[in-house]
């Protein structure tokens, strides 16, 4: 496996499973984190269930699989995250996939929460990555990348798994480039000069024919998050109002 070169720096994957998808109302009940090792050659993992203090609704159930019964000896979320504190511990970078729209809104609100001081931590978020770099996918779900770069399938939706996972994804979309790098890289706008998809897929843009434009626009693809650069490539080109 590739090895990511960070320098003097601590990559470490998180993840978290939740009771929903609001960070300031719903809980964190699982809360995951893998250092793959780079400064001691041993990797490490961190992983536990958390009392939510309300009961986990069935959706949260079909995906995650936890239950009430589950959390229902877990630590509440003050214990959880100073666990998590003393395992990222040092000049850490946390990287999750969908960190800064998820995860780590949920961080802040449960550190909040339980009157904890959160660290400056440096985020990496690899959806973010994903979407920027391999424009060429169709989908760039945690699972979905993980059969695009041929990786065993793990236990979806438990965070530790995902973690472990995630590791693996971004050692091979990242290469041999540095955390720096990585980070400068997530800061700046690539730039589109071919088609990325569908039937002119390869196509210099400014040769895409302006009916089909209309199309994707009429049919909602270039409001996608993914497609936000595309949208905007065409409106510079004057290609789309």
């Amino acid at each position: 496996m590739m090895q990511l070169i960070f320098m003097n720096k601590r990559a470490i994957f998180y993840d978290t499973e939740t009771t929903g998808t609001r960070p300031g109302k719903d809980r964190v009940i699982e809360i995951a984190a893998y250092d793959p090792g780079k400064e001691t050659g041993e990797a490490k993992s961190f992983c536990t269930l958390t009392y939510p203090d309300c009961p986990i609704p069935i959706e949260s159930t079909t995906i995650t699989g936890i239950t009430d019964e589950m959390v229902a000896n877990a630590p509440p979320i003050r214990e959880a995250l100073t666990a998590f504190l003393e395992f990222c511990a040092g000049d850490a970078v946390l990287i999750a996939h969908n960190n800064d729209a998820f995860d780590k809104l949920f961080l802040e609100a449960e550190f909040q929460r339980a009157g904890l001081k959160m660290p400056e931590w440096t985020y990496i978020d690899t959806l973010k990555w994903s979407r920027k770099y391999r424009s060429d996918l169709p989908r760039h779900s945690l699972q979905s990348l993980r059969e695009v770069y041929g990786i065993a399938a793990n236990q979806a939706h438990r965070a530790l798994d995902d973690c472990i996972v995630l590791h693996q994804i971004f050692s091979r979309m990242v290469d041999d480039l540095t955390l720096s790098q990585i980070i400068d890289l997530l800061s700046k706008t690539p730039k589109i000069v071919r088609m990325p998809f569908g039937k002119h897929a390869g196509k210099n843009l400014s040769e895409v024919p302006k009916d089909y434009i209309a199309w994707l626009a009429g049919n909602g693809a270039l409001d996608k998050p993914e497609n936000a650069l595309l949208r905007e490539t065409f409106q510079k080109l004057g290609r789309l109002p």
